[in-house]
């Protein structure tokens, strides 16, 4: 890879890291950022939580692609290994949360299914590959090309509750939301393949394995089983 190739893509992958913080702003202006401005209701202490843990998350990921963008890759690696516990809060607030969630909707419509689709797709299409990203992630901090491409799709996955929110989409449309998170998955990987004139397998065998987890979660989450275990569980 050619100095010039290097500096473009540092600054893709630069980019990539505002425009998905950028569009978890913008899901969540509504009800978190800018909620004074629109009426929004007030959130009990665990949302704010959550809400700060996740900026925080997003934040952290700029700095670090900037600091490698910077060349500060001796920082980079500092705060890398402090944010695998931010990472862990991230994963158990979020968890949290989404059981919340899920039996507030099955106390507000107990025979709606959606309560433990949303959950299942949550768990495991959200926050099992995002932890299997970072756990990967930080065992291949010492390969770059392959480090960066992992916690890129991490954070490609964790981007459904934003996106359901987005003012242009309809809002909570699952199938919408799925589609549109494998289009940007799809076109962060094919434009890092356009750059670097090959298909990464970093990213050939992870944007496989994400979109293959939400298709096969959202089948699993709507099985009888599925529905009946969270029900038993949560109610």
């Amino acid at each position: 890879m050619t100095a010039l190739t290097r500096t473009v893509a540092h600054r893709f992958y630069y980019a990539v890291a505002w425009l998905l913080a950028g569009l978890v702003f913008l899901g969540f202006a509504r009800t978190y950022y800018l909620k004074p401005f629109f009426g929004a209701p007030a959130l009990p202490l665990l949302l704010h939580a959550h809400g700060i843990v996740m900026t925080l998350w997003f934040g952290l990921f700029i700095v670090q692609v900037g600091l490698v963008n910077s060349r500060r890759v001796d920082l980079h690696r500092r705060l890398g290994s402090a944010g695998l516990l931010l990472g862990a809060l991230a994963v158990i607030l979020s968890a949290v949360v989404s059981f919340g969630l899920a039996h507030q909707g099955l106390l507000t419509r107990p025979a709606s299914r959606l309560p433990a689709l949303l959950l299942g797709l949550q768990l495991f299409a959200v926050l099992g590959a995002f932890l299997i990203r970072m756990v990967l992630g930080y065992c291949y901090r010492r390969r770059p090309d392959v480090h960066k491409r992992l916690m890129t799709m991490g954070m490609l996955c964790v981007l459904g509750p934003a996106l359901t929110r987005l003012p242009f989409l309809p809002n909570h449309k699952i199938e919408v939301t799925i589609a549109f998170n494998v289009a940007l998955i799809l076109a962060v990987v094919l434009a890092d393949a356009f750059l670097n004139r090959r298909l990464h397998p970093a990213f050939a065998w992870g944007a496989g394995f994400v979109i293959g987890s939400m298709f096969v979660t959202a089948q699993f989450a709507q099985t009888d089983f599925w529905v009946g275990w969270v029900r038993r569980t949560i109610l």
